[in-house]
């Protein structure tokens, strides 16, 4: 199918990529993966000609339809509907829609022979392209993505990552292709999104190469691993699980190998220094010299898997109860997510809150956090807790002009420079990188550092909300260590159940506006939650709750009800709108340069900035909540 061979590709002085071959066959499905900086997204940009390589050649069938689905296209952001935006996919037939539409208009005042065969071959051609039912493929595809009729005339701008990485999905699949390559594709997707789409491509019939840091959705999707390590592509016959037991055992017999070829060429060479001086031995010395250089080496086994080798330390140990939840209710116009709601987090406990996006997750981290206090009941916090709250909007809160290894300095006076610069090496920050300022780092190098003040930190409680995003498998694997040896109280919020799995020992989850509680590991909450029975958010008012001179109409109640939602639903949609505007002129605000002459006047717009962008992404999940809750009552 596609054919790599002697695979070279420079940048600048440094070859990402060092005669490396691969071949990708038919229908297989491959996990492609690798430390951040081997080049596995590089190497999908090559595959699809987005970047030409110094050597070697790429060989595939000139009629080899491939769907690419990367980061920059689930930013894609358009007004125009989701439909609109997946039959963007048949880019001739729409072409050939937009001339035919033309030559009609022309043909209103212009009878002429020439234009009457121009619509006719351009028609045949529509109609041999099945131009007559793109649109009835689109909505059929976008039906068995979750998107509902009136879903599909809503503008892409208002879904958020998780259902614009499904729009996505739909234009690649509706061009038919025979091999996917997906760069990330579980990225800001829940956990009910990242299983949906395991299962789409567990049934795919085509071959798949996917780049994931998700150990779990890599076991359950490919059939095959490719190893992107020091410039070659290096193949396992299996899913990942299988990758880490072959890889072992290859390290192990190159392990032996090493040893033994070191031994033999210590022996040869104490024989060469004691025959070398003899005349009549020289010849011979000189023999085995030529030998020893001639030997193919072994290289020794390289440790991919680094420790950590940093404690945690705070000051004070917290008491038994760290966080106490009592009677908690926080709604949103229209919404309940939380509703006379309580719980308790008590010292050592290692908590997972999951569930899908838009239920509430952030809100009770916040809430716990004391970052939110628009709410009725009491959240308190225990004796001696010290608390820190890792978020990635907090990226923000890093002082630009710091070195990174100055920013931890400053943070962690308590910490020595080689426990930092140790912390650093694991976030994949080595060498003169710790000398990089904070204004020149990506997003996610950002995030990184940020992580690491906040493993730093004198804390005895963490609250983490997607700390694993921007990590590579290797960094995830540090982060599960470091939390394993914490031997404080912690709560997080991630999507990658083998994270959760490795450190939680409680499960939190919000159903019918309470928390909810499973007192196990991620896998044995897995196990537990498929053999109950599924449980619906409450929408109707329960019959309890009617007055006793009331009488219960099912029909009337659920048409009042729904009557309701959406005169809320368009409140949310006036409120975003509003949001949008006011985002925009600060963003305006903050493109005049004149405002940075002015630092009291700048930090005033950025604050405003952080809080406009934060209510847009609250009020949109409120709406994407509120939609759905007026979805399952009008069927």
């Amino acid at each position: 199918m596609i054919a790599i061979n002697n695979l070279t590709f420079e940048i600048g002085a440094r070859a990402l990529y060092d005669e490396a071959n691969w071949h990708i066959k038919p229908g297989e499905k491959i996990g492609l993966i690798g430390a951040n900086g081997t080049g596995k997204t590089t190497l999908l940009k090559i595959i699809v000609g987005t970047y030409t390589p110094t050597s070697g050649t790429i060989s595939m069938a000139k009629d080899l339809k491939m769907g690419y689905l990367n980061q920059d296209l689930l930013s894609y952001h358009s007004e125009k509907s989701i439909l609109h935006v997946a039959m963007e996919a048949f880019e001739r037939q729409n072409q050939l829609h937009t001339e035919i539409e033309s030559l009609l208009k022309k043909l209103e005042t212009d009878y002429s022979e020439e234009l009457l065969h121009k619509l006719s071959d351009k028609q045949h051609e529509f109609e041999t392209l099945d131009g007559y039912n793109i649109e009835y493929r689109t909505h059929e595809i976008l039906a068995g993505l979750g998107f509902s009729d009136e879903d599909q005339q809503r503008p892409l701008s208002e879904f958020s990552g998780g259902w614009r990485m499904r729009v996505m999905l739909a234009r690649i699949l509706l061009q038919a292709p025979d091999i996917l390559l997906l760069d990330e594709p579980t990225n800001h997707l829940d956990l009910p999104s990242i299983k949906w789409l395991e299962s789409y491509l567990q049934a795919f019939e085509g071959a798949i190469v996917v780049v994931s840091h998700d150990r779990y959705f890599l076991d359950r999707v490919v059939n095959k691993i490719v190893e992107s390590r020091k410039g070659k592509l290096i193949p396992y016959a299996g899913n990942y699980s299988f990758y880490l037991e072959e890889k072992a055992l290859r390290e192990e017999i190159q392990a032996g190998q090493y040893k033994n070829q070191q031994a033999k060429i210590r022996q040869e060479e104490r024989l060469i220094e004691r025959f070398r001086a003899k005349a009549s031995k020289a010849k011979m010395a000189q023999s085995r010299i030529k030998a020893l250089e001639r030997m193919e080496r072994v290289e020794d086994v390289d440790n991919d898997n680094p420790t950590v080798n940093f404690s945690f330390k705070f000051s004070k140990q917290s008491g038994r109860h760290v966080v106490r939840l009592e009677n908690i209710s926080k709604s949103y116009p229209g919404i309940d997510i939380l509703k006379h709601a309580n719980a308790v987090i008590e010292k050592g406990d290692k908590i997972a809150l999951i569930g899908a996006n838009g239920r509430g997750k952030s809100t009770l981290l916040r809430i716990i956090a004391n970052a939110d206090k628009d709410f009725t009941g009491t959240s308190e916090t225990g004796h001696n807790v010290t608390t820190t709250f890792f978020a990635q909007h907090q990226l923000e809160s890093l002082h630009l002009e710091n070195e990174i290894l100055r920013e931890l300095q400053a943070f962690a006076p308590k910490h020595t420079e080689t426990e930092l610069r140790s912390i650093l090496g694991c976030f994949l920050f080595s060498g003169d990188d710790v000398f990089k300022k904070i204004k020149v780092l990506s997003g996610g190098e950002k995030s990184r550092v940020a992580l690491a003040k906040a493993l730093t930190a004198d804390a005895n409680f963490l609250i983490l909300d997607e700390p694993t995003n921007h990590l590579d498998i290797q960094s995830v694997n540090i982060l599960i260590q470091a939390l394993q040896q914490y031997e404080g109280t912690l709560i997080v919020v991630s999507h990658d159940r083998y994270f959760l799995d490795s450190i939680a020992n409680k499960i939190w989850f919000i159903e019918n506006q309470q928390i909810k509680e499973y007192p196990g590991t991620y896998a044995e909450y897995e196990e537990w939650q498929a053999k109950r029975p599924v449980v619906k958010q409450a929408v109707l008012p329960k019959k309890e709750d009617l007055k006793p001179t009331e009488k219960p109409s099912p029909e009337k109640d659920k048409s009042a009800d729904l009557k309701k939602l959406n005169q809320t639903l368009q409140k949310l949609e006036d409120t975003i709108a509003q949001l949008k505007k006011d985002i925009k002129a600060t963003e305006d605000a903050l493109a005049d340069s004149t405002i940075y002459s002015d630092s009291r006047k700048l930090a005033q717009t950025n604050e405003e900035y952080l809080r406009l962008k934060t209510e847009l992404e609250t009020v949109q999940s409120d709406w994407e909540i509120l939609a759905e809750q007026i979805l399952e009552m009008s069927n």
